[in-house]
């Protein structure tokens, strides 16, 4: 597991968007976050998810966050400028960003991979972080020492057969982070890093090997460690890495 030991205020007062934030890995890092001071913006598509997680973080007494139901899926561009306006209005600027929320796809031959679900995967995991990156980027130019957190995977550092898809976008996510981290080094406030979760105790890792024992997997919670190290001002100057959390 990564080495980190985060102190109670590193987060204060920071503003940090949390994509997926309504479960599994985005619902930890939500509360994580916010247990450490930050005030939250749990963006995803389930607003009684998302809901369920802001009622945790207040009954817990911590910095009052927001819920911001948004399908990546389906969101238009203007969807997103109205994003980035509502944020600016509301809060003036943006500390943190984690591109958590990804979905799977099939785990097949890329033979047998329709067009449809390989577009999908790739609209989710690489068009929708496209969109949400270079539109927040101005906001978090504002901070004075603003991160953004990719989510990759193992299998997007290595290519392996059968993950079609899922795959080839988290390559994408790498390229991504790193042509980001390039432009923004020396330039702007902002780093960009990217972190692989490993296999964790998810509904989609259960999804993708529903023969595991999901308990044989450390929790969500366990591997909060290096999120909270990137998010925070002890990474300042890491940029254009890419990290595991386990």
């Amino acid at each position: 597991m990564f080495d980190y030991s985060a102190r109670p205020e590193l987060l204060k007062d920071r503003v940090i968007l949390v994509t997926g934030a309504g479960r599994g890995i985005g619902a930890a890092a939500a509360k994580t976050y916010a247990a450490h001071g930050a005030i939250v913006l749990l963006l995803g598509k389930t607003e009684a998810n998302l809901t369920q997680v802001y009622d945790e973080i207040e009954a817990a007494g911590h910095p009052q966050p927001a819920v911001i139901p948004f399908n990546l899926e389906t969101a238009l561009p203007h969807q997103y400028d109205e994003l980035a306006a509502m944020i600016e209005t509301e809060f003036g600027h943006l500390d943190g960003l984690l591109h958590n929320a990804s979905i799977i796809g099939p785990r097949t031959p890329i033979e047998q991979l329709s067009g449809e679900n390989f577009m999908r995967v790739m609209h989710v995991n690489v068009n929708a972080v496209f969109m949400l990156t270079s539109t927040l980027l101005p906001l978090l130019k504002l901070s004075q020492d603003a991160s953004v957190v990719f989510t990759s995977s193992s299998v997007g550092r290595k290519g392996r057969a059968y993950w079609g898809a899922y795959g080839v976008s988290k390559f994408a996510t790498e390229g991504l982070m790193q042509t980001l981290a390039d432009e923004v080094d020396t330039v702007a406030p902002v780093r960009a890093n990217s972190i692989n979760p490993g296999a964790t105790r998810t509904s989609m890792r259960a999804q993708a090997y529903p023969g595991e024992n999901p308990l044989n997997n450390p929790t969500p919670e366990e591997i909060m460690p290096v999120y909270l190290y990137l998010m925070g001002p002890d990474s300042t100057g890491i940029n254009g890495q890419a990290f595991n959390a386990q």
